[in-house]
């Protein structure tokens, strides 16, 4: 059975750090893209930042977050850093194969505000 689970979310204040990780298992880790996506109340959720396989990754939030992977944990983690109020949103990963399939965490609440 095939398990995402997401942590390390919560309230922090507008200009500090989380770093989210999300665990896998069930699967063969390393043959997964891992990525992170946010979704925000009222708004479509978007794609933050990717890692793929081979460790090439790439973020969209104008280099304030950076994704990293430790296949040794079958972990994927989101170090978020100079967070602001727009970052709230509930963080979600995904695992998916160059097949397609995929698998969802349940998400981690983060909230930025003073």
């Amino acid at each position: 059975q095939v398990q995402v689970v997401e942590s390390g979310g919560g309230l922090v204040q507008p200009g500090g750090s989380l770093r989210l990780s999300c665990a896998a298992s069930g699967l063969t880790f390393s043959r997964y893209a891992m990525s992170w996506y946010r979704q925000a109340p009222g708004k479509e959720r978007e794609l933050v930042a990717v890692i793929t396989s081979t460790g090439n990754s790439a973020d969209f939030v104008k280099g304030r977050f950076q994704i990293s992977r430790d296949n040794a944990k079958n972990t994927v983690y989101l170090q978020m850093n100079n967070l602001k109020p727009e970052d709230t949103a509930v963080y979600y990963c995904k695992a998916v194969l160059n097949s397609g399939v995929a698998y969802w965490g349940q998400g981690t609440q983060v909230t930025v505000s003073s």
